[in-house]
């Protein structure tokens, strides 16, 4: 390098050099803003973050606020109709097989006709609201006044495996914890001998949805927040009985020794959370053994118990039976129950896309004497003012049809849920689609914006319940999310 270059250098590094003002100015800055971030936060009310003791991760907490104690989320899995369910178009009705002007091909997963397709079924109103609810959800349709609606709901996945990520993490790609487990995360267990989340998935053993486990994964969370899931046939949990030629003493003592020997390992590297994590997971494991058979077994429960959640009727026994436990999961402190209606296969769930009429007479028929009859219970026995029930699916169906011309494809741009219980004002419709119900038009919400609800419905702060993972503090509505206030009492 010459004399030249060498002097150029110097001055280009001397113009570039910052003064210790300002050094001073910058930082001061820098910290003033650091400060005033706080004080807003203060002014606004920004709840404190969880503490959640890794040696005791299921102990039950303090939300950041009063909350209910127990949320049971209906999954409608495959993508509901709302057009065919609760969100009544007339003119849908009136302009049967015309064009939809604004019918995209990018709207859906496969091609449609762009041709209207009316609901194959009758509507009308219903309670002091007047809501209208279709003809295959009569026993749901009795408590709509104590439903509010969503039906400006949207999603930005069109297929179902990233959209049943989006639906239950708040992400469209796998690794991220679910509700359940945030919840479950939050506020711990009211019972030591049952999980803090259980789920549930299709009761007449059409297989798991789409993404299977990972669907109710605790994500980067500690595992012991996972749901532990039941199943539908034979023994309800895995391990939930004593091997033959085993008994509770001998039992004992082997956890006893493994115990011992995960907590001299846990002596060896003190931040490895995870193994207190498994402690308490086998520890529960162990409790389950005695409370869990007797939750998960309806025979015990009346007779006209037994009826009301349908245990008489050939189609709806099943998915009821299922309702039935879930409120039984309730009584018992269980924080987080999630029910999937629907299994893996398209006709073998609510993704009715060669016929919706076939499709979905079907599942409403399998599943609305149960969630009724759930909504009832719980209301007679003093639990529904602390319980949350939520209904909805990964997406709703287009307003013209394919195939054959009688089915709906996927439609993420409009689907409608609803949330019935503690905290919630019923009779409320929130948001509105077009007159045809192709799109949300008013009052939009997010899958953030649902997720934000839930957990403030549950006593939990949306933006203060993180945990820290890579370097960077992660909540369940990433960096959005605001709550639906207008469906709160």
């Amino acid at each position: 390098m010459d004399i030249d270059a060498i002097e150029n250098h110097h001055m280009v590094v001397a113009e570039q050099r910052v003064s210790r003002r300002q050094v001073l100015q910058t930082t001061g800055l820098g910290f003033g803003a650091i400060a005033l971030d706080a004080l807003l936060a203060a002014q606004q009310g920004i709840a404190d973050p969880i503490r959640v003791d890794p040696r005791q991760p299921l102990r039950p907490r303090a939300g950041h606020f009063p909350g209910v104690q127990s949320v049971v989320w209906i999954v409608m899995n495959g993508g509901a109709s709302h057009l065919d369910t609760w969100d009544y178009k007339p003119e849908l009705q009136r302009r049967h097989g015309e064009m939809l002007s604004e019918a995209d091909p990018r709207t859906g997963f496969f091609e449609t006709s762009g041709k209207l397709l009316a609901s194959p079924f009758s509507f009308k109103r219903y309670g002091e609201s007047g809501t209208w609810a279709s003809e295959i959800l009569p026993f749901t349709s009795k408590h709509v006044d104590e439903m509010a609606f969503v039906h400006s709901c949207y999603t930005r996945s069109n297929n179902h495996s990233p959209a049943l990520f989006e639906m239950n993490t708040g992400m469209s790609r796998m690794g991220f914890p679910c509700v359940g487990s945030w919840i479950a995360y939050g506020l711990g267990s009211e019972n030591d001998n049952l999980p803090s989340f259980v789920v549930m998935t299709d009761a007449r053993g059409r297989g798991l949805p789409k993404n299977h486990a990972q669907n109710w994964g605790s994500g980067f969370l500690p595992g012991v927040f996972q749901g532990t899931r039941v199943k539908e046939k034979g023994v309800p949990v895995d391990d939930l009985f004593l091997a033959e030629g085993m008994t509770r003493t001998r039992q004992r003592k082997i956890l006893d020794i493994a115990n011992r020997v995960n907590r001299q390992h846990g002596e060896r590297f003190p931040g490895q959370t995870e193994l207190d994590a498994r402690i308490e997971s086998l520890e529960l494991a162990f409790r389950m053994q005695m409370s869990a058979p007797e939750v998960m077994s309806v025979d015990n429960e009346p007779g006209h118990i037994q009826k009301m959640y349908g245990m008489e009727h050939p189609t709806a026994q099943f998915f009821g039976k299922q309702c039935l436990i879930a409120r039984k999961l309730v009584e018992s402190g269980v924080r987080f129950i999630q029910i999937y209606s629907g299994g893996t296969g398209n006709q073998q769930s609510w993704d009715g896309h060669l016929n919706i009429d076939k499709n979905h007479r079907q599942f409403g028929l399998e599943t609305d004497q149960g969630i009724g009859a759930l909504l009832s219970d719980l209301k007679q026995r003093g639990l529904l003012q602390t319980t949350l029930v939520i209904c909805g699916g990964e997406f709703g169906r287009t307003s013209d049809s394919q195939g054959t011309g009688t089915g709906r494809d996927h439609n993420p741009n409009a689907f409608t849920w609803w949330f019935a219980g503690g905290g919630v004002q019923g009779g409320v419709h929130f948001g509105k689609t077009d007159p045809f119900g192709y799109k949300a038009i008013e009052n939009r919400r997010h899958i953030h914006d649902l997720h934000a609800t839930i957990l403030h419905l549950a006593g939990l702060d949306h933006e203060a319940l993180t945990y820290r993972f890579n370097g960077r503090d992660f909540r369940l509505t990433d960096v959005e999310g605001v709550v639906i206030r207008e469906l709160l009492s």
